[in-house]
């Protein structure tokens, strides 16, 4: 058996996040934001669904192969039955779920050269009791997790999200928002991550938002939803008399977000 140096080890792996990184660029962007009545979960899809409940208070979503995706979606379900059951509903938290289990697993075959690379980027979301209990947390292929407070975006570059990151905050700065607020910043948002994925790869990283930028990503937005593009949005209610705090929300109540770009 031939050997395998440090050296092997490393250009292996940095061919593995080229080939991911690669990949992942063709993902639709991902938002997640707290607002005054519970948790948002918003991107723009051609086809597969995004948007899933974990568990009770968990929702996830995610960019990258779709076999991979489901793969994590599956295995975050088992561990969530799995702590709900052997000890109790309240003990299921994706900080639990993420750091114990499903990123372990995930480094593990990162870090094997011979292993198939999982192509795979998501958010998890939980909602807490009080808008500053609320969690979300992001996980990336190579196991790696950050926790964020009160939003959290993935994009195919890291650039995408620093840009995503920087609307939000503007967006946010006074505090607790309402679902329409939050669904009309979380869509703009997606535009910027998606126009500047588009901008990358025309090698044009100074791409703006602000003035002209503004309007470009506007038209942009409204270019993908006249192409078969759908707004897909779930939330986690905190007061509701339903049995399951998820639902996605009704064509009725993104039409007032998506109403701007038609």
């Amino acid at each position: 058996m031939p050997s395998y140096s440090p050296y092997d080890w490393n250009e292996s792996i940095q061919q593995r996040n080229e080939y991911i990184e690669d990949r992942l660029k063709d993902g639709s962007p991902v938002v997640a934001l707290t607002y005054d009545g519970g948790l948002l979960l918003l991107s723009v899809r051609q086809t597969q669904r995004k948007v899933y409940e974990v568990y009770d208070r968990i929702m996830m979503s995610a960019i990258g192969n779709q076999s991979d995706v489901e793969s994590i979606r599956s295995a975050a379900i088992e561990v969530a039955h799995a702590e709900g059951f052997s000890r109790s509903a309240d003990d299921v938290t994706i900080q639990r779920m993420v750091s114990f289990r499903i990123s372990p697993a995930i480094k593990r075959v990162y870090s094997d050269p011979f292993a198939q690379p999982v192509v795979y980027k998501g958010i998890f979301a939980e909602l807490g009791r009080t808008p500053d209990r609320d969690h979300l947390m992001t996980l990336s292929y190579d196991g790696e997790f950050t926790t964020m407070p009160q939003m959290a975006v993935i994009a195919g570059t890291a650039y995408a999200e620093d840009r995503m990151r920087e609307h939000l905050k503007s967006e946010t700065e006074s505090g607790s928002i309402s679902l329409d607020a939050a669904l009309r910043a979380a869509l703009y948002a997606w535009g910027v991550g998606m126009k500047h994925l588009e901008a990358e790869d025309r090698a044009d990283a100074d791409y703006s938002t602000e003035g002209e930028g503004q309007r470009d990503v506007s038209a942009f937005i409204s270019e993908h939803l006249g192409n078969g593009w759908v707004a897909e949005a779930g939330i986690l209610e905190r007061d509701t008399h339903r049995e399951s705090r998820f639902r996605l929300l009704s064509d009725r109540e993104l039409s007032a977000a998506v109403a701007r770009y038609r």
